[in-house]
């Protein structure tokens, strides 16, 4: 019998689960958890980077789920100083390092899926020396 299969329920920090999979779903589920620890991967981030890097999520989103991670133990939050501005940053514990290779599994099988039945779009950035 698979291990995930053995007992009726798994439990984690206090919460209990049908099984193994859904434990996994439930601590990097939803639509941006992966996409920040897969941006946290290669290199410790500032907020501020991610939110370059990650345009399209919401800046109330971004917070909650970097708490959520920090949280679940995936991320680990540094603040150097003590008076505002306050310098913060966001790097992989050994827990969130330990899901790295299903990070790359997860872009190496998006990327086949966009070059077998999708496309990529480029959206042509504005000229960097363009005044707003």
């Amino acid at each position: 019998m698979k291990d995930e299969c053995i007992g009726d329920f798994v439990k984690l920090q206090g919460k209990t689960y049908p099984c193994t999979v859904s434990l996994t779903m439930d601590l990097v589920g939803g639509k941006w958890k992966a996409v920040i620890l897969y941006h946290l991967k290669d290199e410790a981030k500032r907020y501020s980077e991610l939110r370059r890097e990650m345009p399209s999520v919401a800046e109330m989103t971004l917070s909650l789920q970097l708490k959520q991670l920090e949280k679940d133990g995936f991320v680990f939050r540094k603040v150097y100083g003590i008076k505002p501005p306050v310098k913060v940053v966001y790097s992989l514990t050994d827990l969130g390092k330990s899901f790295i290779p299903i990070l790359e599994a997860i872009t190496e099988w998006g990327n086949n899926v966009v070059s077998e039945k999708g496309e990529r779009i480029i959206v042509n950035a504005a000229d960097p020396d363009e005044k707003k």
